[in-house]
């Protein structure tokens, strides 16, 4: 439970997602944050710089994005509650110290507030073109977490899930947002610290002489130290040993990364949240996440009303991809329809689960706007058979052919 009642707004509010995220993290336990400003995530550390005094904590406005994702890394190891925020080329930097963290088992949280790219793009319109970059951005094997809030009451919560799932796995967690999400305004509504589940530091109970920071327990998750409190350890972003000391050879290659991969492959059922909405009689499903479910739900309304049995599965947890459910999905209905504010990103893991056993179509849009829900709608017509030839597929978000892709 929540030991410090100063960092929970307790009550019902009218916040932006950004604004909401902040009091997510700040109920999950972040004392630090560091960050740069870019646009649409600058609300979030705007937010938690004037609160976080009020409990004890530090944000640093760094010189660039990949002081920020370093500095974070730094303030986990001195016992801290960690979290930076970026958007579109800041993400792209912050790179490098993603994989570092993944490496190092350093507990951190990553929030992108995704915005239209490639390169400065659209700073101020909405995208979801970093869902791919998310996965596979830093160089190297490693397993990812990544969120995918669709409102700013789970920005507040998913924030909280996100700090808590990096204490759990050691490993950095990405919050997946969207500038529409983070800049639209609804009611939040904010429980009373001691009704939040916040997961503590697994510190070691062992003498500094036995510890080692790199040996795992029995799931898979080594215990952590604090720097500063007698402990003697070594962090580096080289394969290491369990002393985590250099050991470059291919036998600790191959047992580190097997376990970095097996400690968040053992645990999908609990990690992945998924919601579902009239799948178990439905031809076509919907797969989508963030604010494109929101823009989606209009089209399955509508598909409904047309006698179309349309359902709904929205990826809360995005990576580790809900495989086994749509794999169960793919042998009973007609189609999958994957709307994304990009050009096909997510859809591409749909489809190779799918294998072939169902249609998959995706609904591209380049961004700075959302799909119109007729544009999914005529999508879900064509997964059902019931294809209408005057509607248009020329303008943006349409559903041209894509690499063998319907």
């Amino acid at each position: 439970m929540h030991a410090d009642a100063r960092a929970v707004l307790t009550g019902v509010h009218f916040l932006n997602g950004d604004q909401a995220c902040c009091e997510g993290a700040l109920a999950g336990g972040a004392r630090f944050a560091a960050g740069y400003p870019i646009t649409p995530s600058t609300e979030i550390v705007e937010r938690f710089s004037k609160r976080i005094p009020l409990v004890g904590g530090v944000f640093i406005q760094m010189e660039d994005e990949l002081a920020a994702s370093i500095a974070i890394q730094g303030a986990a190891w001195a016992g801290k509650k960690v979290f930076t925020v970026t958007s579109g080329p800041g993400f792209s930097l912050m790179m490098e110290h993603i994989g570092f963290a993944a490496m190092t088992e350093t507990p951190c949280v990553f929030v992108d507030v995704q915005r239209g790219g490639p390169s400065t793009g659209l700073p101020t319109l909405p995208a979801q073109g970093d869902m791919m970059q998310a996965r596979f951005g830093s160089h190297g094997d490693y397993p990812c977490i990544a969120l995918s809030p669709s409102s700013p009451q789970e920005c507040f919560g998913l924030m909280i899930r996100a700090m808590n799932l990096a204490e759990e796995f050691r490993t950095p967690i990405l919050l997946m947002m969207d500038e529409v999400v983070g800049h639209m305004t609804e009611r939040v509504e904010i429980p009373a610290g001691e009704c939040i589940e916040v997961t503590p530091r697994r510190l070691t109970k062992k003498a500094p002489e036995e510890y080692r920071p790199y040996a795992a327990t029995g799931e898979l998750v080594p215990e952590m130290a604090n720097a500063g409190d007698g402990y003697k350890f070594h962090v580096t972003g080289l394969t290491h040993d369990e002393r985590g000391y250099p050991s470059m050879t291919p036998e600790t290659q191959h047992k580190l990364i097997h376990r970095l991969f097996a400690k968040i492959d053992t645990a999908k059922d609990r990690i992945i949240q998924i919601e579902e909405d009239h799948t178990e009689d439905a031809e076509v499903v919907v797969i989508s996440y963030g604010i494109t479910m929101r823009v989606a739900e209009g089209a399955i309304q509508m598909a409904r009303a047309e006698g179309i049995a349309t359902g709904k599965l929205r990826l809360i947890t995005v990576w580790p991809l809900a495989e086994d459910r749509i794999r169960e999905l793919s042998a009973r209905v007609k189609a999958f329809v994957v709307p994304e504010l990009n050009m096909g990103q997510v859809v591409l893991e749909v489809e190779r689960v799918v294998g072939g056993c169902a249609r998959v179509i995706a609904v591209p849009h380049a961004g700075g706007t959302v799909h119109k829900p007729e544009q999914i709608l005529e999508a879900i017509r064509r997964g059902a058979g019931r294809e209408r030839p005057t509607m248009h597929r020329a303008e943006h978000g349409g559903m041209a052919n894509q690499g063998g892709r319907e």
